[in-house]
């Protein structure tokens, strides 16, 4: 309050000479030193006589409430813009929002006994609203307890809105001024009167109509800032959502969020659409030398203490902004009308979805018949691997060959190849259903679509019945504005005429001019009656739509969710069976392994069976060697035994070179060479003594 300019110190003087003679001399003094301050000292006593008037001035202001806004409103508004007193902020936001006696302060205590579906909601954000406040810092402190209770209290009052985050901030500033019974009185209020309830709902209609006449003031006002957030994609949504539903108590300091407040009390939304654009032209040279991360940056840390030590130089520059209330009407019925456009698009779109289901639904059945076939050749190769498991068994109880083992071995390896063929075929025949199902699951039944088609007509049917009723209404004005003019006609002319009438006559006159302008008025309510009726229907029509959407959206949803139980037991299924699989080819692997190594094995046996045949043979023939040298030996000479021992060593040699092995030598003597076939140390003994006997 100590900040007002000189033309609002004379403003003030001059309400306070009306009220005393010393407020009158009082007054006087400053005004004749308003404009010759120059010392210090005189400053400061200004200030504090001032401080003085301010507070007898809205002490005035709050015990004449009534009478300052039939008589003084605009005088109100300029106060209201330079700020009010702090210890006067609570009984004059409640007069601002018509709070003071609502029937709903009644209810509060009672609505705090009663269970509420938001709570656990409410008890998660309750630390993150104002942090670093005294009142609502710590666990269940009396800030948080108290917050608790009203949102809690509006969840139960509104439940369609039930709790939204930001609204939280709102509620904190209140109950920073008032008690919470007030505070929750205030609260109702602002959203009832305020467009915050449209702010919160769970659409955020009223968001969207904010943010779309943000960005037409932008592009109007700052061409070049808001070419440089396109070409960064730095969607105005990022940075001024939060400036809507906080009113930029979660972006500015308190001092110069609580100021802005003051002044929403009394303007509404449009102090938030001035403050945002007066904060843009300040930053714009900034702004549009950064990239989209330096931007978001210099929002975050930059932009909220600009304004600290002067918040009127913020309020003033909010006030130089260009604000039409006319063209943000305006801006507001193209908006419906764009939404409208876009919701019946999105009911032809699925409409027309239909076809697009067929064409869905035939290659559908089409991926299905091949997987059909694929699952039959599946079939087929898990039969021949059956088979082939029976002939291994059969192997088992006989005795083959290792050709045949190396020819069973290359058959299983041909199979384990179709098999991953078939396998790998398979998955890519089920990620293709799979992907078809949820392009058909995201299409609407026929039965939805028929449904939506009724829908339609009926949501024509009661535009076309609006539309001819307004008309009809419309030519009523007109013919009313018709016999209006020509009644004015002829009362002119008459007055023109016969103005030296009787007094009567011209009160006849009179009567019935007000009687035609009351009609006019008359059909005028009825025509705006009407049109409030139309919109009307339209939202129930659209309210109608959306529920039928969110119903048949749960049904999706449910079914889908169905389907995904399937595909993961089905999936399930096919993993066990792809495990069992792998282990009978394990088994198999481990059979065929041990069938070649038991035929080596036979191959081995046999081999030195062989060898030790041999060599009983040779000493067989050693043996029977011997007996007929004995022989020989006693019945002969021994000359001629020498000799046949001779020829029977040539026979040797003969022999062992055939064989490749050495023979002992009798002519040179030699006894290194083992003689062949003697086996034995006896055996080679003997035969030596023979020979040189």
């Amino acid at each position: 309050a100590a900040i007002l300019d000189t033309p609002s110190l004379s403003l003030l003087s001059e309400l306070l000479e009306a009220d005393s003679k010393s407020m009158r001399s009082m007054s006087g003094s400053r005004r004749n030193s308003g404009s010759s301050l120059v010392s210090s000292s005189s400053a400061s006593s200004n200030l504090s006589h001032l401080e003085e008037d301010t507070w007898i001035l809205w002490g005035r202001i709050v015990n004449e409430w009534d009478e300052w806004r039939r008589k003084k409103d605009k005088l109100l508004k300029e106060l209201i813009r330079k700020g009010i007193p702090h210890h006067f902020r609570a009984i004059v936001w409640q007069l601002l929002g018509n709070a003071t006696d609502m029937p709903v302060k009644n209810q509060y205590s009672e609505l705090l006994k009663m269970s509420s579906p938001c709570e656990k909601l409410i008890r998660r954000d309750i630390a993150r609203t104002y942090p670093e406040h005294e009142f609502f810092k710590g666990q269940d402190s009396l800030g948080q307890e108290v917050l608790f209770n009203v949102m809690k209290a509006y969840s139960l009052v509104d439940r369609e809105v039930g709790y939204c985050q930001g609204s939280a901030f709102i509620v904190g500033l209140l109950l920073m001024q008032m008690p919470e019974e007030e505070a929750f009185c205030v609260f109702v209020r602002l959203m009832q009167e305020y467009r915050l309830r449209e702010l919160f709902k769970p659409t955020m209609a009223e968001l969207g109509l904010c943010i779309y006449q943000f960005e037409y003031l932008l592009q109007e006002q700052l061409p070049e800032l808001n070419v440089h957030f396109r070409s960064q994609s730095f969607h105005t949504s990022m940075y001024a959502s939060s400036w809507f539903l906080t009113l930029f108590l979660t972006f500015l300091p308190m001092p110069v969020a609580t100021r802005i407040f003051d002044i929403f009390m009394y303007e509404g939304l449009e102090i938030i659409f001035r403050v945002g654009m007066a904060i843009l032209q300040y930053n714009q040279t900034d702004l549009i030398q950064l990239d989209m991360e330096g931007m978001s940056q210099h929002f975050q840390k930059v932009i909220p203490h600009q304004f600290d030590s002067c918040p009127d130089k913020l309020i003033l520059r909010a006030y130089q902004v260009k604000y039409n209330p006319k063209r943000m009407k305006k801006l507001e019925k193209e908006y419906t009308t764009i939404k409208n456009k876009e919701m019946e698009e999105q009911i032809e779109i699925k409409v027309c979805g239909q076809v697009t289901r067929a064409q869905e639904a035939e290659e559908n059945y089409v991926i299905k018949r091949e997987l059909a076939v694929v699952r039959q050749q599946f079939s087929v190769t898990s039969q021949n691997l059956e088979k082939a498991q029976d002939t291994i068994g059969e192997l088992q109880r006989e005795k083959y060959t290792e050709q045949f083992v190396t020819g069973l071995q290359t058959q299983l390896e041909q199979s384990r190849l179709q098999e991953a063929e078939l396998l790998g075929a398979l998955k890519e025949m089920q990620d293709k259903v799979l992907d078809l199902e949820k392009r058909s699951s995201s299409l609407p039944d026929e039965n939805n679509v028929a449904q939506l088609q009724d829908e339609l007509k009926l949501v024509k049917l009661r535009e076309l019945e609006t539309l001819h009723s307004f008309r009809e209404m419309q030519d009523t004005v007109t013919e009313l504005n018709q016999r209006w003019q020509v009644t004015r006609e002829t009362t002119t002319s008459r007055s023109q005429s016969h103005w030296k009438e009787s007094p009567k006559k011209n009160a006849l006159n009179e009567l019935q001019d007000k009687l035609m302008g009351v009609r006019l008025r008359e059909a005028q309510a009825q025509a705006e009656l009407r049109e409030v009726k139309l919109k009307a229907i339209q939202l129930e029509s659209q309210n109608q739509i959306h529920s039928k959407l969110i119903g048949r959206h749960e049904v999706e949803s449910a079914a889908m969710q169905e389907r995904l139980q399937q595909l993961a037991g089905q999936n399930k299924g096919l993993q066990a069976q792809l495990t069992e699989m792998k282990r009978k080819q394990a088994e198999l692997d481990c059979k065929s392994k041990e069938e070649v190594m038991a035929v080596r094995l036979r191959e081995a046996d046999s081999m030195a069976a062989m060898a030790e045949l041999r060599q009983k043979i040779a000493e067989l023939e050693i043996q029977k060697e011997e007996g007929l040298i004995q022989g020989q030996l006693n019945h002969s000479d021994s000359r001629q035994y020498i000799t046949q021992l001779r020829d029977q060593i040539g026979e040797l040699k003969n022999e062992n070179h055939y064989s490749g092995l050495p023979l002992y030598d009798i002519s040179n003597h030699r006894t290194d060479v083992p003689p062949y076939p003697f086996k034995t140390p006896g055996l080679r003994k003997r035969a030596m003594n023979a020979c040189e006997n």
